[in-house]
């Protein structure tokens, strides 16, 4: 079985993520979307809630299931038997950045990196710009999936954001 992995930090996941969740299903016959702690950001929502909140997001796709890891990317892959990661490219600075990961991960351990280039309609698109925008108010509703824009009004509006 052909498996992938779509790794991330998802803090909030956004239609430029999903855009390619997507199209990484039709590839192959299962994807996995693991949610990853970064520990060099601040995360809104705590893993447990990122993943409830992505699972509602993928629910469509019936060969996508949503994990977490805390840890290598590529330990995650030789645990889960993935044998191939997909990564979203927006710019040539994501490529420049995401090139030395993959290299890393292939020398590690034979793990595969396939990039694709995000859709042009969500190519601006980041985690932090839809936080930004959230926090001062603005209108998140064509970046983010319903159930994640509802998420992060009540977080900022809870703590103030608003």
């Amino acid at each position: 079985m052909k498996r992938a992995l779509c790794p991330g930090s998802f803090d909030p996941i956004t239609y430029g993520h999903l855009d390619v969740i997507e199209r990484a299903s039709y590839h192959f016959e299962q994807v996995t979307v693991a949610v990853f702690e970064n520990r060099s950001k601040n995360s809104l929502f705590t893993v447990d809630e990122r993943k409830s909140m992505i699972g509602e997001a993928t629910q469509k796709f019936a060969n996508v299931s949503v994990d977490s890891w805390h840890g290598l990317t590529v330990d995650y892959c030789k645990a889960n038997g993935v044998d191939t990661i997909v990564r979203g490219l927006r710019a040539v600075t994501d490529f420049d950045y995401e090139l030395q990961i993959a290299q890393v991960n292939l020398q590690l351990a034979g793990v595969e990196t396939m990039f694709m280039a995000t859709a042009p309609a969500h190519s601006f698109l980041s985690s932090t710009l839809v936080k930004e925008l959230a926090h001062y108010g603005g209108d998140v509703t064509t970046m983010v999936p319903p159930n994640i824009a509802r998420a992060l009004r009540e977080r900022l509006f809870a703590s103030g954001g608003e």
